[in-house]
């Protein structure tokens, strides 16, 4: 059976995922940008796994973050959840290379980032290092 292309570029193809993906995107930013998660009475959830089991997962402090950085706080989204904050240029990468048709080159990148085992061994390394009681490690946990 002959290989078949698809002529179309991505962002012929999944219009609607796009623009369903920039909406959530904006409805997200401007409620994170009206809502403090730090302050008491935020209606913004806790994260469901620390209050279940009283560790930080790879997620902790995702919210806090995401709202210190549109706030241009990159200091207090660091302190937040530092993974988050470093993995955003690779994961807008991805999405540029899902929606839009990126060089050569930069498929490749794209390639090797998109590959789910290394993100897992990092994203399991986090989480245990994020809980560990002893410096440098606790670095890693929320700031408060």
């Amino acid at each position: 059976m002959p290989a078949t292309t698809d002529p179309l570029p991505p962002t012929r193809r999944h219009p609607l995922g796009l623009a369903l993906l920039a909406l959530a995107g904006l409805a997200g930013a401007v409620l994170l940008w009206n809502v403090d998660p730090t302050q008491a009475g935020s209606p913004l959830p806790p994260c469901p796994s620390q209050w279940l089991t009283g560790l930080f997962c790879p997620g902790c402090g995702t919210t806090r973050a995401l709202h210190a950085l549109l706030h241009l706080d990159l200091a207090g989204a660091l302190a937040m959840n530092p993974l988050l904050v470093l993995s955003l240029p690779f994961v807008g990468l991805l999405l540029a290379n899902q929606f839009f048709a990126l060089p050569g080159a930069w498929r490749t990148v794209t390639g090797r980032i998109g590959d789910a085992r290394p993100w897992a061994v990092v994203l399991i390394a986090y989480a245990v290092a994020r809980n560990l009681p002893w410096e440098p490690f606790t670095w890693l946990a929320p700031g408060v």
